[in-house]
């Protein structure tokens, strides 16, 4: 296709503008999210120091939550400091290796943690479904194991996007991204060239890692179900069903924000953008944001311990 005279060569600085339509109050904004940022930061720390220090606690189920943790620090880590920059500093300016590197965290650490959602649903199907066999396929060497094909599942998929990106475009329309943080499509959309198969490319990670981790983790659930119900003595059921309360609500509101953001984003056409922005940003910052507070309120051994530490 012909470059108009306004196409910009391999630019090396990009402009972050924020959340388009809401810049005037973009710096009150800018508070909540810091203090889901601050909160993220400070339970997932304080369940890794319980986990890491309390032997009882090394177990696969625990062994994943410290997982979740520490992609959850990733993750908040990789966006809030350059959005609150642009909210509160108006440092809107960004390199454009920096902000592939971005995007490149941003979507691999979202491809392991939802692979670290599948897992953590399938040891809670072992240990419900076959209690006694548990110990015996859960052993420390596969989840070592599934946490290196999680990490190295979701690099290999994520790797392509940024490849398409550096060295497919040459040309873009503009170097101002109306978006708070790198994100595929936001990068994709200011190319002058065919960008169909980076969107191609985009949906097929997509529902290969969200397809593939929903569908097996709501098999195990439904496995699950199936099982405790048919449980003869009602405080088993109680306590069986209690184990995966918090599971339940963590890949929920993980999996209903993804998918909102993900159809929103692609198929809302008379969305405001800010509405976009506001929804991909919170799908990033609540899951870390609530994944500590849903296990310390609802697991009793970290809550047990938790209350231990500050009484001591």
């Amino acid at each position: 296709m012909s470059v108009s005279n306004i196409t910009v060569f391999m630019p090396s600085v990009l402009t972050l503008i924020g959340i388009p339509g809401l810049e005037t109050v973009q710096c009150w904004i800018g508070i909540p999210f810091c203090v889901m940022y601050l909160i993220a930061i400070i339970g997932n720390f304080l369940l890794l120091i319980i986990i890491r220090s309390e032997r009882s606690l090394h177990e696969p189920m625990y062994i994943f939550l410290g997982m979740l943790g520490v992609t959850d620090i990733v993750l908040g880590t990789s966006i809030v400091p350059k959005m609150l920059g642009i909210f509160w500093f108006h440092v809107a300016d960004i390199y454009f290796d920096s902000c592939l590197l971005q995007m490149g965290l941003i979507h691999t650490f979202q491809g392991i943690e939802s692979g670290i959602l599948l897992a953590m649903a399938l040891d809670r199907y072992v240990a419900i479904c076959y209690p006694l066999r548990h110990a015996a396929i859960f052993t420390h060497h596969l989840v070592t194991q599934i946490a290196a094909v999680v990490t190295l599942r979701a690099a290999l998929l994520v790797a392509p996007s940024l490849v398409l990106i550096k060295f497919r475009f040459q040309f873009y329309h503009t170097t101002i991204i109306s978006h708070c943080y790198c994100e595929h499509m936001a990068i994709v959309k200011l190319a002058a060239s065919d960008v169909r198969v980076n969107k191609i490319y985009g949906l097929f990670v997509a529902f290969t890692v969200a397809g593939f981790d929903l569908t097996f983790i709501t098999l195990s659930y439904a496995q699950i179900f199936f099982t405790v119900f048919r449980l003869p003595q009602k405080e088993a059921r109680l306590k069986a069903f209690n184990t995966c309360i918090a599971h339940i609500c963590v890949f929920l509101q993980f999996y209903l924000l993804a998918f909102f953001s993900f159809f929103t984003h692609r198929f809302g056409a008379h969305v405001p953008p800010y509405i976009h922005i506001l929804f991909s940003s919170l799908y990033l910052l609540v899951p870390p944001f609530l994944n500590p507070l849903v296990y310390g309120a609802k697991t009793k051994q970290i809550r047990i311990h938790v209350v231990k530490m500050f009484s001591s």
